[in-house]
């Protein structure tokens, strides 16, 4: 199986690789809702799909509208677009080159190949020139920098600061989203937390006039608006998720921390960090059984051997554990 350092969730290159059928696959590398999209998100789509046949809002500007409201911010502020992942690169294109405080979505380093690197957890390394990006909660290792120490520092700066807030959602801890402007710009992710990834749903909060005179219309497509719409508004399902996940991972931890050889970071997002000497060989030995890990090893500016992995359903979890002490005592 082909390594990828940058993002998980390569279930259909890697059925394709392997010649099998992709719903043969358990998919631990993308940390997405382990429950699935609301089903208001599935009626949404099906009741959308008319509209196909025409051009979206130029904008995006109903989902920008409802977005604003649920972030307390003007709809003015929110910008739009195909996934996350396609606004931080615009984000750092806009910007130039700057610091990435590591550990930090790998994209980022491919957006910002030339970056200097800080510690997300040591201040001190903190730059106090040019932009910089943050994340909140640190991707792969799921700890948690405070809103208030991120404002702070951003306050007594004039350049840039990226705060990508893309798994928040999971935890319900303050985002920085209320307080995004000037040179604070918060990116948030619609498609991990309301299990879109599929249909592309990111936002940019800040003062983003100037990029987004920059960008071309159409951001969102109708039945990704639709779908993050519908899911928006289903407050049972949010409420569900969070719960599950902040339940399931402490029984997942603690199930894990009794392996041998397994050092699993606490975590207040729906991953979770192992390191583990034999990282590289575990995630091999789980890919021969088509269960796909995120090799950390090589994270930029936190490399150690390790693994992430999401936390999903109970079965699936369990599904894991026994695949572990397999190859624990193989």
């Amino acid at each position: 199986m082909t390594r990828n350092m940058t993002h998980g969730g390569n279930i259909f290159s890697v059925a394709e690789q392997q010649d099998i059928a992709w719903q043969q696959i358990l998919d631990f590398s993308a940390s997405i809702n382990p429950l699935g999209p609301s089903p208001a998100a599935r009626e949404a789509i099906l009741a959308a799909m008319d509209r196909i046949a025409h051009y979206p809002e130029r904008t995006g500007s109903h989902l920008r509208e409802k977005l604003a409201a649920e972030w307390s911010v003007n709809s003015t502020q929110v910008l739009v677009g195909n996934g996350a992942t396609e606004l931080l690169f615009d984000w750092c294109r806009y910007f130039g080159t700057g610091t990435i405080a590591a550990p930090a979505f790998g994209e980022f380093h491919r957006a910002w190949p030339q970056a200097s690197v800080c510690q997300l957890s040591d201040v001190t390394t903190w730059p106090t020139m040019g932009p910089v990006i943050f994340t909140r909660p640190a991707n792969p290792c799921g700890t948690l920098l405070s809103a208030e120490s991120i404002a702070d520092y951003a306050a007594n700066r004039k350049d840039a600061v990226l705060v990508d807030e893309s798994f928040l959602d999971f935890c319900g801890a303050p985002s920085l989203t209320p307080v995004a402007k000037d040179n604070l710009f918060v990116l948030r992710s619609l498609t991990k937390f309301w299990a879109l990834p599929g249909l592309r749903i990111g936002a940019l909060v800040g003062d983003v006039d100037q990029l987004a005179a920059l960008r071309p219309p159409w951001p969102v497509n109708a039945l990704a608006e639709a779908a993050a719409l519908a899911s928006i508004e289903d407050r049972e399902h949010a409420a569900r998720t969070r719960a599950y996940v902040r339940e399931e991972a402490l029984w997942f931890t603690a199930e894990l921390r009794k392996l041998p050889g397994m050092l699993v970071w606490p975590s207040v997002a729906n991953y979770l960090y192992i390191e583990t000497v034999r990282a590289t060989e575990l995630m091999q030995f789980a890919a021969s059984r088509k269960i796909l890990l995120r090799d950390c090893s090589h994270w930029p500016g936190f490399a150690r051997p390790s693994i992430r992995i999401a936390v999903r359903r109970r079965w699936e979890n369990e599904l894991l554990i026994a695949l572990i002490k397999e190859f624990v005592c193989a």
